[in-house]
């Protein structure tokens, strides 16, 4: 009998960690982010670069374009233009919504430190205390090490299961935690990392275009037609610097969140290791 109990456990927690389901599930902000910034982009082409008082005589056809005027420079770009200010737009929503996130998951109390004090209380067997300060921690490190901290004061209750067994579900219970928490932290850099890689592609291809409209012009002329050939250099160039743009911030906020997360990651892995040396070393 007394070896059929421990089998029992382990399907319980195998079961407990089939139902367990990733926090943030539904992606709404981006579902919402993609369309809404298109649309914006689209509307910011047309109605601010596009603007008449942008151009020369109020004629939107870029040939004359006031000195300097920045946003009638932008709408010679042509239509690769509107959909670079809307990956920038995405950037710029994406790396604000995980700054949120990551900030809340880093939680008030650094991982080290709050480690720290919860290996001081374990250390004396104050289980509760340890428990108050997952509560003040209130960040994913904090999480993990709550849900661990119940298994292990339950544990020390359980006089049915070995020592090794007992930290076994104490184990299992921190990669349980660990499994909801994680893809929180790792939702939508995807699209950081997408757009860094295609941003510039779009940008070069908006260049090619304007290339081949430039020297489309040169060649019509007959090489005397100076400003159609300036339009399709400006057009290249403009398509050049939004593409280079938006994929140097989506490069820098990518490795930037990457790194924080591998932080709170080595945190996660800290309360493990804390938790299962302090239970082998105290209740044995």
């Amino acid at each position: 009998m007394a070896e059929t109990k421990p089998t029992a456990t382990a399907k319980t927690t195998v079961a407990t960690r089939a139902e367990a389901k990733p926090k943030g599930g539904s992606n709404v902000v981006a579902l919402l982010a993609v369309p809404l910034c298109l649309v914006i982009a689209i509307l910011f082409y047309m109605y601010v670069l596009g603007n008449p008082a942008n151009f020369a005589g109020g004629v939107k056809t870029g040939e004359g374009v006031k000195a300097l005027n920045y946003f009638g420079t932008m709408y010679t770009g042509g239509p690769i233009v509107p959909i670079l200010i809307c990956l920038l737009l995405l950037v710029i929503t994406f790396v604000l919504e995980r700054f949120l996130t990551i900030s809340k998951a880093k939680g008030k109390i650094r991982a080290a430190e709050f480690v720290r004090r919860v290996q001081y209380h374990l250390a004396n067997k104050n289980i509760d205390a340890a428990l108050s300060e997952c509560d003040k921690q209130r960040g994913s490190v904090g999480n993990v090490m709550k849900a661990g901290l119940k298994k292990y004061k339950e544990m020390t209750t359980n006089a049915e299961l070995t020592t090794d067994q007992k930290v076994l579900n104490i184990q299992n219970e921190i990669e349980e935690a660990t499994t909801l928490e994680l893809p929180m932290l790792e939702k939508n850099l995807v699209f950081l990392s997408t757009i860094s890689s295609c941003a510039t592609l779009l940008g070069l291809f908006g260049t090619v275009l304007g290339m081949i409209r430039a020297f489309k012009a040169l060649s019509d002329s007959g090489g005397s037609n100076s400003t159609q050939l300036a339009l399709g250099i400006a057009e290249a160039l403009v398509n050049t610097a939004l593409g280079i743009g938006t994929s140097f911030i989506a490069i820098v906020m990518y490795n930037y969140f990457t790194t924080n997360i591998d932080g709170i990651t080595y945190g996660i892995d800290e309360t493990g290791y804390t938790l299962t040396q302090s239970f082998a070393a105290n209740y044995k």
